[in-house]
């Protein structure tokens, strides 16, 4: 079947309308923080009264205000943070006939997909980006320790001032918060982690992840020295800093050790560590096998609790 140059043409048209409507509508939610220094971030009205934005684009605690929709900005409070999953929550002061997001839980996301990435900006006002879902993955945990239920990574370009926008599907319907993650890669927090961070906010029932007090860097094994001590793993974390009275100095890990396995799993990265520390394992002990000096060494750390 031949398509004419005008039916073309309608087509896209009626998508181009169709991708204004949706950035219209969805960024009826999202509004404009002011937290830091030079410039804003973007927000997302998540709740009644309760905003969702990044954690990293927060430098005070107070002080704050919030850009609405319609040009007017009031101030907000500072509810509570968490670092680990780089989202921070807002309380509006005065209660506003603002909209809050129409949610999906991401779960019928498909690679390929289109999104848009949508920010506010106090002067421009509504700001967007085009791009799709170009990968998608299991539960992963952050370059801080946090838990993220679903990988989303989409090809959208966040512009400065884009972080701690949402990221919205074809049919207007937010299925995350984005942010920036290690060298500019763009990453979306789902809405079911959004969800979760909120409601331990609100309650105070927050559960603190374990900490071991290390600096790590991943590190691979030369081939000998693996035969030799019959490893099968290829590489492990090298131990760059350790604090002190932390859970690790405490233990006797010392800067240089080479950490190759926790209660008999195979650390290859430092990611590997942080799925070891869920909230479950404070107080517990971790069986460390660490190679020094050539050889290797085993030692028991009891996990901490993160301040």
């Amino acid at each position: 079947m031949v398509t004419s140059a005008t039916e073309s043409g309608n087509l896209l048209q009626q998508l181009s309308n169709n991708l204004a409507d949706i950035v219209e509508q969805s960024g009826s939610s999202v509004v404009a923080v002011n937290g830091r220094r030079r410039m804003s971030s973007a927000g997302v009205h998540w709740r009644s009264g309760i905003v969702v934005t990044a954690d990293h684009t927060i430098n005070r605690d107070e002080d704050i205000t919030v850009t609405l929709p319609d040009d007017r900005t009031i101030s907000a409070t500072l509810i509570g943070r968490d670092s680990g999953t780089d989202l921070a929550l807002l309380r509006l002061a005065e209660t506003e006939a603002l909209p809050t997001a129409n949610l999906s839980d991401g779960t019928e996301l498909k690679v390929g997909e289109m999104v848009l990435a949508i920010a506010r900006f106090p002067d421009s006002g509504i700001s967007a980006s085009l791009g799709v879902i170009s990968a998608l993955g299991g539960t992963w945990r952050t370059w801080h320790g946090g838990k993220i239920d679903q990988f989303i990574r989409p090809s959208v370009m966040l512009y400065p001032g884009f972080s701690g926008g949402a990221l919205v599907n074809a049919q207007g319907k937010v299925v995350g918060i984005n942010t920036a993650g290690p060298r500019q890669l763009v990453l979306t927090i789902p809405t079911s982690t959004v969800n979760r961070v909120v409601e331990q906010i609100l309650t105070g029932k927050r559960s603190k992840p374990g900490y071991l007090g290390l600096g790590m860097q991943p590190v691979q094994l030369p081939q000998p020295l693996r035969k030799q001590l019959n490893i099968s793993g290829n590489g492990g974390v090298i131990i760059v800093s350790v604090e002190a009275d932390a859970p690790a100095d405490k233990a006797g890990v010392l800067i240089g050790d080479i950490l190759v396995a926790l209660n008999d799993k195979q650390i290859n990265d430092v990611s590997d560590v942080h799925a070891m520390l869920d909230p479950d394992r404070v107080g517990k002990p971790l069986n460390a096998q660490i190679i020094r000096g050539g050889t290797l060494t085993q030692l028991t750390i009891i996990v901490g609790e993160r301040e």
